[in-house]
């Protein structure tokens, strides 16, 4: 996803978006100007941020280490430059449990927070407080003094912030968390992800009327992340139960290791597939996809063998899997297909056709397809 791998915390990767510097630029140019000293006030911005994203990280690590407590998987940790989050392939299924993961993180920023600012009264007179807030509010005379507090009350503004009651913000889990325990988790999530909507209405409308091109932006993602948070639920609730067995294409056709590409190209100009695994014998030993495809006719041409540009390694499913969790596993691996075997043989192909299809026929009438027991 265009990020680098930074280092590895209990089994979970943590990485860096290819975009991270841009926040680092802005605040150089936003602590740089009006300063006396432009680049004294940048390079105290540019500090100031990557300490602050050290709390992000451990807000994010929070949620992670009690997700894996109750038996999620945490993929992994990135940073963007609006803040982090942590990319998990399940979540807790209890509601107290979501509750506890949601609390984690501005828990951890609020005791960030506390703990600085009580270091800071400890180190510095308490008038450096009224100097803090007097200099933040007019943004003029900055000084490294300044550093702890800023830490201080930026990490409890990220607590506070958090709490608000919307996706993808922790608070719109919490709400969430709390109306599962009374009602349908569907139900519970349809009212939280409304929630969601109108605040971010609320926020896009107040930036507009204000002239803040932060909040709009704002705005934007908070009501792109409730929207995507309820499809999720929704798609979960509607695959819940069944089995890969139920659905995946039985037809698909696979090709030799030694078949050209120029096979594969024919094969896909006579039917719908576009992804082909490479079997010997029955076996499953490679995958060739469409991008493999292309990407192996620029480089080699039509009468290179499949062998020279097919995968080695891919996920693969088993006729029981659950429909939803291989549909996870098929977005984390960033393709449109995922072979299906047993002890060692091809099966067949699940295709995001496949789930597509078995999703408009369970909304339509769940009936059609009933979960296995």
């Amino acid at each position: 996803m265009g990020s680098i791998r930074l280092l590895t915390i209990r089994g979970i990767p943590i990485r860096i978006h290819f975009t991270f510097p841009l926040i680092l630029i802005w605040a150089a140019f936003q602590y740089g100007q009006g300063q006396a000293n432009w680049a004294k006030g940048a390079l105290f911005g540019v500090t100031f941020t990557l300490l602050l994203f050290v709390g992000v990280l451990l807000h994010e690590l929070a949620h992670s280490l009690i997700a894996l407590q109750f038996g999620a998987r945490v993929r992994e940790i990135v940073l963007f430059p609006l803040g982090g989050v942590a990319q998990m392939e399940s979540l807790p299924e209890r509601p107290w449990q979501e509750l506890l993961m949601a609390l984690a993180g501005p828990i951890t920023s609020a005791v960030v927070g506390v703990a600085l600012g009580i270091v800071t009264l400890l180190l510095f007179p308490l008038r450096l407080w009224v100097d803090f807030f007097h200099a933040l509010g007019t943004g003029l005379g900055l000084q490294w003094t300044f550093l702890l507090p800023y830490l201080a009350f930026t990490n409890l503004l990220l607590a506070g912030f958090n709490l608000i009651p919307a996706f993808p913000m922790d608070g719109g889990r919490v709400l969430r968390a709390l109306l599962a325990t009374a009602m349908p988790y569907g139900r519970a999530t349809a009212i939280a992800v409304a929630v969601g909507q109108g605040l971010a209405w609320l926020l896009g409308l107040v930036g507009l009327l204000g002239g803040d091109v932060v909040l709009i932006l704002v705005a934007f993602l908070v009501y792109a992340g409730a929207t995507q948070e309820g499809r999720m639920v929704q798609v979960k609730l509607a695959l819940a139960g069944l089995q890969v067995d139920q659905v995946f294409s039985r037809g698909a056709r696979a090709v030799s290791s030694t078949d050209t590409l120029g096979t594969a190209v024919d094969m896909m100009l006579e039917g719908f597939q576009a992804d082909f695994p490479v079997c010997e014998e029955g076996r499953l030993i490679g995958l060739v996809t469409r991008a493999d495809l292309l990407r192996g006719l620029k480089e080699y041409g039509p009468q290179a063998p499949i062998g020279q540009v097919m995968r080695r390694q891919f996920p693969t499913v088993t006729p029981q899997d659950d429909l939803f969790e291989v549909r996870e596993r098929m977005a984390n691996a960033g393709l449109e297909a995922l072979p299906v075997v047993e002890e060692g043989r091809f099966l067949g192909l699940l295709t995001q056709q496949d789930l597509n299809e078995a999703y408009a026929l369970v909304s339509v009438r769940p009936s059609l397809l009933r979960p296995r027991v």
